[in-house]
């Protein structure tokens, strides 16, 4: 039997995916890089996979862990590729998708547009049943009104379907009762019910994600059936992991289950590798930033902690107004992310103005300098021509790219419409994305109460550490931290996310009238639910679990998070957590009511597994080594301070030691990303080959 020696990231992106092979014996990191396989995301999994056998051969066998993450279930969802989705629910409720909060994005614009549903209305059937708020039955369920519901989806056609009644967090007898008839009436049908996938208060955002749930399922499973498959054909026999959006990662059956967690698969890992950084190195408030091909990622870690909230949206109308999206209820971590990256796509707006994204050429047909049959001059064909990347190596020169094509490109599409110089054309392209990328940060920052001047910028994907230097200038941020391997960094995110999965549920009971037997009745029986998830994934391993309390004044609308300690809840006295809950409210909103009843509203659990991080390896520095050796010659390259091409001093990034330090312009190339810096930066490498770049006014 093969010793299981390794571990292996896989993000794939919408672009590029990404791989990190571990040696967990050796602590050595192998990477790898290939472009994304739309059409089947799997092909470019094994491309991965076999192009990282080349310099280690027969690892595969010798894999204890393949750790995914995807965008295949969020591109489904804004490119509407789901499964065609029924859905059934208490009669007098089938509009609530389109119902919603009743709540305007933008109150005053007559014409604001709202997304349009997963499930249309005609694929809506009501059951006549209505359990009532306390969870008693009011109108018990018919089961041939259920059967002809059934046979009416399945007249029109579904292949999933979703199931969503009224109050069935308090009572899911009836929902449980429609799933039974389902799995008899038609086996093969996928199926989501509420009370398994958010058995949770709050009508809309049940529906919401139950729905969302019900659409990508069928796509979910059969993509990770089949890459299951395949990895088995290639001689894999470890265990399989997808990453959450909330931070952790799952086994395969329960991404399957409920895909509807992992609809920030991807853009989360990031954010866990910039969060274990900034624990490593104690940076009190790191901005994490992660710019691929397609889109950009950005998160304010504060005081070692990247943020997670229970609810998001997918899909916005408008991607800076909040309530234009899809509404989904899953924790999920506080991200934002905007259509801004290498393939990001150049054009003329309606206005005669520069316009640099949303719109991305993807990794088919891509930009214009890969080759691939791209027209359109995007952000990649804009750092090309800038100096920023070497056409001969991109990708470590697994990939040459064509300089004079995206040269004509941005003259014929950009430069000449709007009658401007083809280096005004270039820069534009590669500083308004940069604008577009400071302005979503300062609003992130802003919500977060953070402070953009005092911030450390740490900077991952393949364009990410290009425009990290452009990003920071305007932010005002005073140092940028650029770790190893940055290009890859959501795969090496994988080795430093937690084995955990959070489960909740709604029982609304004010404090005064609940009975503290009854809660802790809930937290076991959520406790049991989330351990059987984990068993699998446990052998050895202790479960640990944490709990908490959605609370709120009684009348309110929305609730606070209160954190309590695990073990019996009868131990604790209610006044004891009605001052738990005005700790966190005064902290919140400056003070509290304290003559005003409270109440509970949800039970949450969170059940997580011994971390297996990943353990830096320190460097060695030569003692005849010098700094010099590590420069691989110079290059013109636009500067913004200069505001002309001057010669930048190129190095070679694996020939950096610790204490190596100089001064801009410098451009720092490895095999996945490579780091430009201006005249007015200072670079230094540490003992783990982090660079630490500290930025200066230049006057």
């Amino acid at each position: 039997m093969d010793e299981k020696l390794f571990r292996l990231g896989c993000d794939i992106g919408g672009t590029f995916t990404d791989f990190v092979l571990l040696n967990d014996k050796t602590g050595e990191i192998k990477t790898g890089k290939c472009l994304t396989t739309p059409q089947d995301p799997s092909d470019a999994v094994e491309e991965g996979i076999r192009a990282l056998e080349a310099t280690t051969p027969d690892f595969v066998g010798k894999l204890d862990e393949l750790i995914h993450g995807t965008t295949l279930v969020i591109n489904s969802i804004i490119e509407r590729k789901g499964a065609k989705t029924g859905l059934i629910t208490t009669k007098g409720f089938k509009d609530v998708l389109e119902i919603g909060r009743e709540i305007r994005y933008a109150p005053y614009d007559i014409f604001a547009e709202f997304p349009e549903p997963l499930i249309p209305r005609r694929l809506r059937v009501e059951v006549d049943e209505r359990i009532r708020s306390d969870g008693s039955v009011l109108k018990a369920l018919d089961p041939e009104d259920v059967k002809k519901a059934v046979s009416t989806l399945l007249d029109m056609g579904v292949e999933s379907i979703a199931v969503c009644l009224l109050n069935s967090f308090e009572n899911p007898a009836h929902e449980q009762k429609i799933l039974e008839i389902i799995e008899k009436e038609a086996p093969e049908i996928s199926t989501s019910i509420s009370y398994h996938v958010l058995p949770q208060i709050k009508e809309y955002e049940r529906t919401s994600t139950t729905v969302t749930n019900a659409y990508v399922k069928p796509l979910t499973g059969r993509y990770l059936s089949k890459l299951a498959g395949r990895l088995a054909s290639i001689g894999f026999k470890g265990k399989l992991f997808i990453m959450l959006s909330s931070g952790g990662v799952t086994s395969v059956e329960t991404a399957a289950e409920f895909p509807v967690r992992i609809i920030e698969s991807g853009p989360t890992a990031a954010v866990i590798a910039g969060q274990y950084y900034g624990k490593h190195f104690n940076i009190p408030e790191m901005f994490c930033f992660d710019m691929g091909g397609t889109t950009a990622k950005s998160c304010l870690i504060q005081k070692g902690v990247a943020g997670v909230v229970p609810t998001f949206e997918v899909g916005r109308v408008q991607r800076f107004m909040k309530g234009s999206g899809l509404t989904i209820q899953v924790p999920v971590v506080d991200l934002m992310e905007i259509g801004a990256g290498g393939g990001s796509i150049a054009k003329i707006s309606k206005l005669g103005t520069l316009q640099v994204g949303p719109e991305s050429a993807g990794a088919v047909p891509g930009p214009i300098c890969y080759g691939r049959g791209g027209m359109e001059p995007c952000v990649t064909d804009a750092d090309l021509l800038l100096g920023y990347l070497d056409e001969n190596y991109f990708l470590g020169g697994e990939m040459k790219l064509d300089k004079e094509s995206a040269k004509k490109g941005v003259e014929e599409k950009i430069a000449e419409p709007l009658g401007v110089s083809y280096i005004q054309a270039v820069w534009g392209i590669h500083d308004l994305i940069n604008e577009t990328m400071a302005a979503a940060a300062k609003t992130h920052i802003a919500e977060k109460g953070g402070n953009p001047k005092i911030v450390t910028i740490s900077a991952f994907g393949g364009a990410g550490p290009v425009h990290a230097y452009g990003l920071a200038k305007k932010l005002g941020s005073p140092r940028m931290l650029i770790p190893p391997n940055a290009g890859v960094g959501s795969a090496m995110g994988f080795f430093t996310a937690p084995r955990a999965f959070d489960l909740l549920r709604s029982h609304k009971v004010s404090l005064s009238a609940s009975n503290f037997q009854e809660i802790e009745t809930i937290f076991k029986r959520l406790e049991t639910d989330a351990g059987k998830i984990l068993m699998k994934e446990a052998a050895d391993d202790v479960i640990r679990y944490e709990r908490s309390l959605d609370m709120r004044f009684v009348g309110q609308g929305s609730e606070v998070n209160v954190s309590i300690q695990s073990g019996d809840f009868n131990r604790l006295k209610k006044e004891e957590v009605r001052r738990l809950f005005d700790d966190i409210y005064e902290k919140l909103y400056g003070r509290t009511y304290p003559e005003s009843e409270v109440e509970f509203i949800n039970f949450k659990v969170r059940a997580s597994l011994p971390e297996r991080l990943l353990q830096l390896p320190k460097l060695e520095r030569k003692p005849e080594h010098d700094v010099n050796s590590a420069a691989k010659g110079q290059r013109h390259a636009y500067s913004p301070i200069a505001r002309d091409f001057i010669p930048f001093t190129v190095y070679d990034r694996y020939k950096l030691c610790p204490g190596d330090t100089f001064n801009g312009p410098a451009i720092i190339e490895e095999k996945e990303s490579t780091l430009i810096v201006g005249e007015d930066a200072h670079v230094s490498t540490d003992n783990y080959g982090f660079l630490w770049v500290d930025l200066k006014e230049v006057r």
